[in-house]
């Protein structure tokens, strides 16, 4: 009998993860169901999740009912269900932490978004939650944008596992171990057990194929019948993971080093890359292209539905990551000479993710606010 591709993945090093929680999932027995049959070891959400689940269908209708006679505000019947949510989820991966001795088992919660430029504010919602939540297998997601960065060192030095997610440059990534570096090292002085801190690095995956498709495509255009036009048309869905492996050879590079070892003698656990936005969005490639292009040890694949769909299907596991720094920095050098900057596209693309996220937790604030004034009506 031909092994899972799921399974065989973690075989090969890889975690797999769900992007993606709705109260159904729970409460159906499929999450367990994904844990035994598909070797599943975590679960991502973020508000864009929260705001489908909740809108779409009556999932989530008889409690925010209840919320209604209770005259609670749209932001408090969000927490109240988040909270409920990834708690049972945990519950549930809890035999995945403890059979893998914390290195896995997480559900991720993220930060919420309106906070996301002020870093004392994040540190202190990201305690706040990691409390309300009160499992050890709860990772806070918090952006890794400039204000970010110091909220995400914080919270490790506090002892709370971090997701630091919406990262596509390899240099904000850099910047992302610095803080991880720098936070173990706090949390380490200050007397702290690093076994209880897991941390992952959330790198987004086919966003960048779509935005620099777009630029290629125009020169194309521009150029059409020209050796140009023909290097960029043969550059099309090569740069997502070229920038992908690059961010793994900076993440072999850290734990080669000196500083590093001293960390991890003393208990502390890699920060894993795990990549993100992986469903593929152009057609015309492989549904499980930003699966089988990213695969290698101490990574974690986080995939929708669909994804996991396709790869369980007709999945192929194989690393692709060892060895892979050459052939990637070649595809950036002739991404440059192309005119684009991948460092431009990455800042827009960081941008625009925590503007998306903050739009998806506003509609998803002002359909609480709808079903709890009908509830609240009598008209429901």
């Amino acid at each position: 009998m031909t092994k899972n591709p799921l399974v065989a993945l973690g075989d090969a090093g890889q975690s797999v993860w769900l992007d993606y929680i709705h109260r159904e999932i729970i409460d159906s027995g499929g999450l367990a169901r994904l844990i035994v049959e598909d070797g599943l070891r975590g679960v991502t959400s973020n508000p864009t999740i929260f705001e489908k689940a909740i809108s779409l269908g009556a999932a989530y209708d008889d409690l925010i009912r209840s919320f209604a006679r209770e005259k609670i505000t749209p932001k408090q019947a969000y927490q109240r269900i988040v909270i409920r949510d990834i708690r049972d989820a945990a519950d549930i991966l809890r035999l995945v932490y403890d059979s893998t001795e914390g290195a896995d088992g997480y559900v991720s919660l993220e930060v919420e978004p309106d906070i996301a430029n002020d870093a004392q504010a994040t540190v202190d919602r990201a305690l706040e939650l990691f409390s309300l939540v009160a499992r050890p297998n709860v990772m806070i997601k918090i952006p890794a944008t400039p204000e970010g960065l110091p909220a995400i060192e914080d919270a490790i030095a506090l002892g709370i596992p971090v997701n630091a997610t919406l990262i596509f440059s390899v240099n904000r990534y850099a910047e992302v171990l610095e803080s991880y570096l720098r936070g173990m090292e706090r949390l380490l002085f200050d007397g702290g057990d690093p076994k209880t801190v897991a941390s992952v690095a959330s790198f987004f995956v086919s966003r960048v194929d779509t935005a620099v498709d777009a630029l290629l495509k125009s020169e194309i255009q521009r150029s059409s019948g020209s050796e140009k036009a023909g290097k960029a048309l043969a550059l099309t869905g090569k740069l997502a993971a070229a920038n992908a492996r690059a961010a793994y050879a900076k993440f072999l590079e850290v734990i080669s080093t000196e500083r590093w070892k001293r960390l991890a003698v003393c208990g502390a656990r890699k920060q894993r890359l795990l990549w993100a936005s992986t469903g593929t969005k152009n057609k015309e490639y492989s549904d499980v292209k930003y699966v089988e292009e990213l695969i290698g040890p101490d990574t974690v694949n986080t995939m929708p539905p669909e994804t996991m769909d396709a790869f369980r299907d007709h999945g192929k596991v194989a690393d692709a990551l060892s060895d892979s720094c050459l052939a990637a920095k070649s595809v950036i050098e002739s991404c440059s000479l192309m005119d684009i900057s991948i460092e431009e596209v990455c800042k827009r693309l960081e941008h625009d993710g925590v503007k998306s996220f903050l739009d998806s937790y506003q509609t998803l604030l002002a359909a609480i606010e709808k079903k709890l004034a009908v509830f609240g009506g009598g008209m429901a």
